[in-house]
This record gives structure tokens, sequence and C-alpha cells, in this order.
């Protein structure tokens, strides 16, 4: 493991700083609020990682990943197994539910394709039960003791007529298919809980574009003051989460590049005939 970022010592001096001038301000500043404002993190390393030279590729440069039949390159985000709540079922990657919320079961847990993509085309299908909540990450690193989307952005999966997230965030930015809390997916085609959607993941040197049932929904571009700003608007703002802030800000960390990953959110959710195309 590597630790790459700390600026706990900045924090001890400040707190330091300000007990010194003897103020009332500072005898209330916690042990809590210090961690809190923190951008220190670690990342995993010596966990597997997938060959692309084991995949069959089409004529056309589409790599399956997901067969169906084994979970082959899959693992646990920062983990070197498996977790047991995931199962091919029907020939698609299942999260059982298990209403342990965000990867919050024993056996549960967000998963990666081990293998970091930097300019690629990501394509899957996926539906989800009754009031079911998941997502699909990109870019994603593998942060210690840290949940997967501190550093990705997310394409929200959702059942939008039954899961209480579709009504919060702004401007139905946390629907289906959505940068998750920070753009709204227009126009809003996800089909109900049950049935199948084709969702498209395009990322080609900062520009990002969901599709999502044939349609691009969305179109964004990472690294530029727009960016930011949206970043600022969002739960990931400064303010609110610093450590999210610092490692979305700079997406996919110094290479520009990250893991595909699909979220336990403790509910019934499926992906199958996923497969992705390198535009390097």
């Amino acid at each position: 493991m590597k630790k790459l970022l700390s600026l706990a010592c900045i924090a001890v001096i400040t707190c330091c700083f300000a007990s010194c001038g003897g103020g009332k301000k500072a005898e209330q500043t916690t042990a809590d609020e210090a961690v809190a404002a923190t951008t220190e993190y670690t990342l995993a390393e010596g966990l597997p990682e997938a060959n692309l030279a084991d995949f069959p590729v089409d004529a056309d440069g589409w790599i399956t990943i997901f067969d169906g039949k084994s979970f082959n390159g899959w693992r646990g985000y920062d983990r070197a197994d498996m977790p047991k709540a995931w199962i091919i079922d029907e020939e698609a990657l299942r999260i059982k539910g298990s209403g342990a919320g965000e990867a919050g079961a024993p056996d549960g847990g967000d998963i990666i394709f081990a293998h970091k993509f930097k300019n690629f085309e990501l394509q899957l299908e996926w539906k989800v039960g009754k009031g079911s909540n998941s997502g699909i990450f990109y870019l994603a690193q593998e942060v210690v003791d840290q949940p997967i989307f501190i550093s990705s952005p997310e394409f929200q999966v959702l059942d939008n007529e039954n899961h209480p997230d579709a009504k919060l965030g702004k401007d139905n930015n946390r629907k289906s298919a959505s940068l998750y809390d920070m753009i709204p997916a227009v126009p809003q085609n996800a089909k109900p809980f049950g049935e199948w959607n084709s969702a498209s993941i395009m990322s080609y040197k900062g520009t990002i574009v969901h599709n999502q049932n044939g349609e691009n929904v969305l179109e964004y571009h990472l690294w530029t003051p727009k960016w930011k700003e949206l970043l600022d608007a969002s739960k990931f703002s400064k303010e609110e989460w610093p450590l999210a802030y610092e490692l979305l800000l700079n997406c996919g960390g110094e290479n520009k590049e990250g893991y595909i990953g699909l979220q336990d959110h403790g509910d019934d959710v499926w992906f199958r005939n996923i497969k992705i195309k390198l535009l390097d």
C-alpha cells in the first residue's frame, strides 16, 4: 500500500496555532472535525489484475469482459476475492439484495473488473428489482478503507418510479443514467424495474458521454473549470467531503485511468453482456 497525500500534519499545525491564541473557537475544534477535513488516503497495492489478452475480442475490437459464465477478471473492490453475494444468474452478474445499504452486508461489496482503462467505450445491459439502486463506476481508484464512489464518476442505475433517491438531488440528477448528483440524464428513458436497459459510457481524453437505451443522455468534460463547478455544487464539494473532492477533481489519478466498477447498494440488480473497446 502506498500513501499518496496527507494534510493531517497541516491540520495538527493549524489546530496548535489556533490553540495558542486561547480563543473559544479553537476549544470547540474536535478530533472528529479534524478527521473530516483530512485529505489523507492510501491506494491499494498488490491485488490481482486481469490480463486483457485472456479475453475474447471480436472483429470490431470489442473485448468481452463478462461472458455470463465466470467471474474471470472480476474481484471485490479493495480486496482479492469476489464477494459471495455476487452470483451468476441467467448469464448475468447479479448482486443479491441484502437490504443493508451500500456494501453493507458481510458477504457483499462493490466489485471491479481488475484492469485500468483510460480511453474506452463500455457497453452493457442492466435491470433492477423493484425499488432497487446501483451504479456503474469508471476511472475508479482503489482507496483503502474508502468507498469506490469517493474517486469515481457514477452512471446511476435506479428504479426511478420506486426508489426515493429519484426524488432527491437536483433536477433529476439522481435518476437512471445521470452522472450521480451532478448532471441529469435527458431524456429520461429508463425502462421499468424487471426490464433490461442498455447502457454505454464513452471516455475519451476527458470527454464523457452516457448513453441509455440507444440515446445519448448527457456529455461532460473532466479536468475543466466546468467539472470543478459541478463538484462544488454536489455532495462531493470541498466543504462537505474534502477527500472525495480531491480525488474526483483529479479523476483517474496521475495516469488519467481507472477501474470499471459495479455497485452493491443492498438491492437486487443484474448486469450482462459487458464489453469494452479501447479508444487509444
